[in-house]
């Protein structure tokens, strides 16, 4: 069992294109927030300064990408004095209609800010320990990228497939967009320590063990006992290491991640009755299932099944 793979699967990951920019000086766009959403901006010529909602700044320059989780909003600029323009406003002056470049000022194109812009989306009310865990921006630098020929491919095929504007070419960007995120997150371990906590979780050979079987059984009936005996620890050492590593204990984390597979199962399993999608999720009946799902969400399980249909 893949555990990153089970989590961004059940979250529903899906990565999106907005478009690429031409943007010739002076330009400083705001981008709002947007829930559920991780924004990236990859810079293919040019540079662009970052303002991040803390007030922290990024500056990026060509075969820099940044990831900014959480929907938090930014600006965009290519300098750190100019005043931003809501990204609304932009896109309506522009005239821009979905195809081709968001166009902004009328300078060289030679010397102009040319970006890939898009996002990563989960479900609603998608929640992890990974999430939790990002940072507020993760970058990713031109001399990380030589270090990492794998990633390095990806973005150069995302910039080519994006600048070549062929059938297809939307499609291909939005799946390869995927690989890049689960490897902004492999790689971003060094640049956030919770993160590097979290990954360390999924490697340790006794916690990654006990995630293994959460995710590969989640409606089994696991207790810290039996889970401490499967990855070879006393039951005290367990509980103390899988807190220490995911940040929350083995039952928390395991009754909050039935929660998220229940959502997945109403969403994609529209035949499973809510006494099966209880029963697939460890619970012992369907009234406990509606209590513990409606607790945590604020809406029964058969409701939030026709919310979704």
């Amino acid at each position: 069992m893949d555990v990153l793979n089970d989590i961004l699967d059940t979250l529903e990951l899906k990565g999106a294109l907005y478009f690429r920019t031409d943007f010739s000086s002076p330009w400083a766009v705001a981008v709002p927030d947007y829930a559920q959403a991780a924004r990236f901006h990859l810079v293919i010529q040019g540079s662009c300064h970052v303002r991040l909602a803390s007030g922290a700044a990024v500056d990026l320059s060509p075969g820099d990408l940044v990831l900014i989780p959480r929907g938090r909003g930014h600006v965009l600029a290519d300098s750190a004095q100019r005043q931003a323009t809501d990204l609304e406003t932009v896109l309506k002056d522009s005239g821009y209609g979905g195809e081709g470049a968001l166009v902004v000022g009328q300078g060289d194109p030679r010397a102009s800010t040319q970006m890939v812009c898009g996002h990563f989306t989960f479900r609603a009310a998608a929640e992890h320990p990974l999430l939790r865990a990002l940072p507020e921006s993760l970058v990713i630098t031109a001399a990380m990228r030589a270090r990492e020929p794998w990633l390095d491919e990806v973005l150069r095929l995302v910039a080519r497939r994006v600048f070549a504007e062929e059938i297809g070419s939307a499609a291909a960007v939005t799946r390869l967009s995927e690989i890049v995120f689960i490897e902004v997150l492999r790689i971003g371990v060094e640049q956030c320590e919770e993160l590097k906590r979290i990954v360390d979780a999924f490697r340790d050979r006794q916690i990654g063990r006990a995630l293994q079987l959460i995710h590969a059984q989640p409606g089994d009936t696991w207790t810290v006992d039996r889970l401490a005996a499967e990855a070879g620890m006393s039951r005290s050492r367990f509980a103390e290491r899988f807190s220490a590593l995911v940040g929350q204990g083995p039952m928390a984390y395991l009754a909050d991640w039935r929660l998220q597979k229940a959502l997945a199962l109403l969403e994609r399993g529209p035949a499973s009755s809510v006494q099966q999608v209880a029963s697939q999720t460890g619970y012992k009946s369907p009234a406990a299932f509606s209590r513990a799902f409606t607790g945590k969400f604020g809406v029964a399980p058969s409701a939030y099944r026709r919310r979704t249909a």
